[in-house]
């Protein structure tokens, strides 16, 4: 029997019944869906042409729900996108506005209580550095490291400091009741960072009939590995999630990060899941390569 097992996400590449039986009769474990992308009606569209499938092969596959989670994104700007230069002056403000190459609006308003002087902000997947340089009012005012394209509605990453942001955002417990109401097996919680977080999603499962669903903690960030103990003890399994990990922490730590956090599920007996850029190469190739 494989002790290894494979999860695959369900979207709209794979929305045809013949594909979704070929992933299964080929090794899918597990099925999961992104709540970071599509509606509510897309989705249930998506679980009951999975269920039809699963239940005429009468296989025991699992649903996993992926929230969208908190997170910190940027605003608009003139002409969809800016390109920033190193050395540059660079402002981060909570003021809702069209943004430009001197500035733009964050969708956490309160971002300017969180950082201080010499925090790192990374910008468009961490290509794009600022420095924090002084925080005037609800302006973060930064000089920019690392030069280059900003496009809207791109993530906000802050590896150096504590981000008191909500753990869970509206969206994220109507997501949450939608999977219990079509009957998920697993939430899979983003950005968790404390075991606060972890409580909050159970809190939501009981109160609306769906304590039988398991938590996947994802961790994602420098705060969620540095509490990574107290999350194990209270989330039913983990996923080291290392898309964002590897923006939030040096890229050259992911490696050893992961291998610990995945020793120390083995050793108290809980899933582990290693997610984000599994075999990457084969998209385009199909064999993989020798790394």
């Amino acid at each position: 029997m494989r002790r290894t097992k494979i999860i695959c996400t369900l979207g709209p590449a794979v929305d045809d019944e013949k594909i979704l039986r070929e992933l299964i009769v080929n090794g899918m474990n597990a099925a999961r869906l992104n709540f970071s992308h599509g509606t509510h009606e897309e989705q249930k569209q998506r679980v009951d042409r999975f269920k039809k499938v699963r239940d005429s092969m009468k296989l025991p596959i699992p649903l996993l729900l992926d929230t969208k989670g908190p997170e910190i994104r940027m605003g608009k700007f003139t002409g969809g996108e800016v390109t920033l230069k190193k050395g540059q002056r660079f402002i981060l403000t909570s003021e809702e506005m069209i943004g430009d190459e001197t500035r733009t609006t964050v969708s956490y308003k309160d971002l300017y209580k969180d950082v201080k002087k010499y925090d790192r902000i990374l910008l468009n997947d961490g290509l794009i550095e600022l420095i924090v340089e002084e925080i005037k009012g609800q302006e973060i005012h930064c000089i920019v490291r690392n030069g280059g394209v900003l496009r809207n509605n791109q993530g906000v990453n802050v590896p150096d400091a504590n981000i008191n942001l909500p753990s869970l955002t509206p969206q994220d417990i109507k997501d949450i009741i939608f999977g219990i109401e079509n009957d998920f097996d697993f939430i899979a919680a983003s950005f968790v960072r404390k075991p606060e977080d972890v409580l909050n999603i159970r809190k939501v499962l009981e109160e609306h009939g769906g304590a039988d669903l398991k938590i996947i903690a994802k961790i994602e960030n420098r705060q969620g590995i540095n509490n990574f103990d107290e999350i194990l003890k209270v989330a039913d399994g983990i996923m080291v999630a290392r898309g964002d990990l590897g923006v939030e922490i040096p890229v050259e730590e992911v490696p050893i990060v992961q291998k610990a956090l995945i020793e120390k599920c083995y050793r108290c007996g809980k899933p582990v899941i290693t997610a984000t850029q599994m075999l990457d190469s084969m998209i385009r190739n199909p064999r993989p390569t020798r790394a």
